[in-house]
């Protein structure tokens, strides 16, 4: 079916909803990074313990994400939905209500499982309150959060950490997510799950093995950032066990039968999906590596503080959001890999010049550079999330969405990693050549993605396209309507 030029009053409505209810999810993460040197203090921790605070989120978001396609099969997207925004913010009561680091650990362990059950679903539900068409639009709106949330997070983190309490920094979520709530009764679609799938049999050895595997990749690679040194015990262990874990969820789940896995990986052989997810896992490193050092290039290299830091990076995030506004369009005119591959270029042209900068160089030019580079970061990310889904059956969309979760998460966390272990090793010949150094690394991973851009389909233009539609397939999992309660 030809993409529609404009979305329907009802699909606004619903994508209000979730982007409401999705961005203190977004929010949180990156004000919580800025304040890690706060926590330890005010906490009377160490670094080393408290840095627990997001590996904790981390980890139990890589728990949560897998559990979400059953869940919604189990009890209807809307009704997982209010239950994940429910947990999440009394989650960030609970951590703002912290009496030491223990206790913050494990609230925020409790933010990160709603969190994975937030993020994915994001997507599966706005295609169904779609009807199933799946346009760049679309997936620009839904994306909006992770624009908003480089832009906003720094900025009101920088604010509360220089003038409110710290636990400013998880009470802010709850107007927020009370606001989502009630968006959320309002205008989501309700979804009740087809007769026979209302007890969807959760796979628990697929479980067993995927989110475990999933926590020990992400726990090596977040320790690997923080150490630069790959030949620890802590990086190793949890990564080889990772891995290992991985390697026999996927031949479990690859093998044909009658079992249903909790992540059909299946769906990765369709060429759509593939190459959209490998787009997305280097987008995700691309992206992540370049959040990863410019705060500190501007807070340890130039000196400025976390609020001057964040404000410096609101360029990006401009750029970024702009480029959401605009691919739509630029997508419907030249299809989704050309604009892919145009976004990865001109992400790369911007990061080199930091490869370049020192202390002294001119915050207006980087500023430049910075739009620049947000403007093609946030122009990778929707061309193949609108292509992802063009191949796939209604039923198998939160199986998609969590494939596609899963490797921009994977991703984030390499490129990361891979940023952090360059800076640490070249820190002996002095900070400038450190950063020089890391962000030549960061430009490589981004021109890098070049190759999985050129592999997307070969989508034409939507002006191109016939405007007979295609047989309408029925969900055989869900059925939808429109409800006020």
């Amino acid at each position: 079916m030809a993409p529609e030029k404009t979305l329907s009053p009802q699909v606004r409505h619903a994508l209000l909803a979730l982007i409401v209810g999705g961005i203190a999810a977004i929010l949180d993460s990156t004000m919580v990074t800025l304040a890690i040197h706060t926590l330890a203090v005010e906490l009377h921790s160490t670094a080393g313990t408290i840095q627990w605070v997001t590996t904790g989120f981390l980890l139990a978001m890589a728990v949560a994400i897998p559990v979400t396609g059953w869940a919604e099969r189990r009890w209807g997207g809307k009704r997982v939905w209010t239950a994940a925004l429910t947990l999440f913010v009394l989650a960030s009561v609970l951590c703002a209500a912290s009496w030491n680091d223990t206790s913050l650990i494990g609230f925020r362990a409790l933010q990160g499982f709603g969190a994975g059950l937030i993020f994915p679903l994001m997507q599966t539900l706005a295609v169904r309150a779609a009807g199933g068409r799946i346009s760049s639009r679309l997936m620009a709106a839904v994306s909006l959060p992770i624009a908003l949330g480089p832009i906003l997070g720094p900025v009101i983190g920088g604010v509360i950490l220089n003038w409110l309490s710290w636990r400013w920094l998880f009470l802010v979520n709850v107007p927020l997510i009370a606001a989502g709530l009630l968006l959320a009764r309002r205008f989501l679609p309700a979804d009740h799950p087809a007769p026979g799938t209302g007890r969807a049999r959760l796979d628990w050895i697929g479980l067993l093995l995927l989110a475990p595997s999933l926590a020990g990749v992400l726990l090596g690679l977040s320790r690997l950032s923080e150490d630069g040194e790959i030949a620890h015990t802590a990086v190793l262990l949890p990564l080889l066990a990772g891995a290992a874990l991985l390697a026999a969820f996927i031949a479990r789940a690859a093998r044909p039968g009658e079992h249903r896995p909790i992540v059909d990986i299946r769906l990765l052989r369709l060429r759509s999906l593939g190459s959209a997810s490998a787009v997305l896992f280097t987008a995700g490193a691309a992206m992540y590596a370049g959040m990863f050092l410019l705060p500190l290039y501007y807070q340890q290299l130039r000196g400025d503080s976390v609020l001057q830091a964040g404000l410096l990076l609101i360029p990006q995030g401009i750029g970024a959001l702009a480029a959401r506004f605009a691919v739509g369009g630029l997508v419907d005119r030249f299809g989704a890999r050309a604009v892919t591959i145009a976004g990865f270029l001109l992400a790369a042209v911007a990061t080199a010049p930091f490869a370049l900068a020192g202390p002294a160089t001119s915050p207006w030019w980087l500023g430049a550079v910075l739009l620049l580079r947000g403007l093609g970061i946030g122009a990778v990310l929707i061309p193949p999330m609108s292509v992802a889904y063009q191949d796939v059956e209604p039923a198998g969309i939160p199986h998609a969405t969590m494939n596609t979760r899963i490797v921009q998460q994977v991703g984030a966390s390499f490129g990361t990693a891979i940023v952090a272990v360059v800076l640490q090793s070249l820190l002996a010949q002095g900070a400038t050549s450190a950063f020089q150094g890391a962000f030549w690394w960061a430009t490589g991973i981004t021109a890098a993605a070049l190759v999985p851009a050129i592999a997307l389909p070969t989508a034409e233009p939507a002006s191109h396209r016939p405007s007979t539609p295609q047989k309408e397939r029925p969900d055989p999992a869900v059925t939808t309507h429109h409800s006020a309660t």
